[in-house]
């Protein structure tokens, strides 16, 4: 996105107002921003924002005790390291760490699992297998808050998707 007051830098403060029901949309390169006299900064540690997020939260009478010093065994990254850097080490940290990363993912995603775009060309199994997760999850959501008719509806999708899968291939 470019400046919308210098029309050629790369616009890295993005501030939205509404005025009167309406809203505003101002994109600013950091250099017009200070110009302007705006006091925001784009430079900040992702570290500092992921340690402030990953500090880990107890309940009620609960005592805070220092965790034990979890070590990748693949690549040597500590938990630690993670909360200072900000990046884990390699794909194994995920496994390593996940008891400390599952509610850190849950705060920032709103969800363990990701619920982001899809790739465009996606196996049809594939697909299925995650339509059925999906609504197998809001089955329970519903069932977990009365709501039996969108229940039943869900279940009927669900059904339709497994007979789906079941039918032999044509080939």
């Amino acid at each position: 996105m470019i400046c919308n007051l210098c029309g050629s830098n790369a616009a890295t403060i993005h501030l939205t107002e509404i005025v009167k029901n309406q809203m505003v949309e101002i994109h600013l390169c950091e250099a017009c921003s200070e110009e302007k006299g705006t006091a925001f900064s784009t430079h900040f540690q992702m570290a500092d924002l992921l340690a402030g997020l990953s500090e880990p939260e107890f309940a009620e009478g609960e005592k805070a005790h220092k965790p034990e010093k979890l070590v990748c065994g693949s690549c040597g990254m500590t938990y630690e390291g993670f909360t200072k850097c900000g990046r884990l080490g390699c794909g194994e940290c995920y496994t390593v760490f996940s008891k400390q990363l599952l509610p850190l993912i849950k705060r920032v995603q709103r969800s363990a699992q990701h619920l982001g775009k899809q790739p465009a060309k996606i196996s049809p199994e594939t697909r299925s297998r995650h339509d059925l997760k999906l609504l197998q999850e809001r089955l329970r959501k519903c069932v977990q808050k009365e709501d039996f008719e969108s229940a039943a509806s869900i279940r009927d999708q669900i059904k339709a998707i497994q007979e789906k899968s079941k039918k032999p291939k044509k080939g």
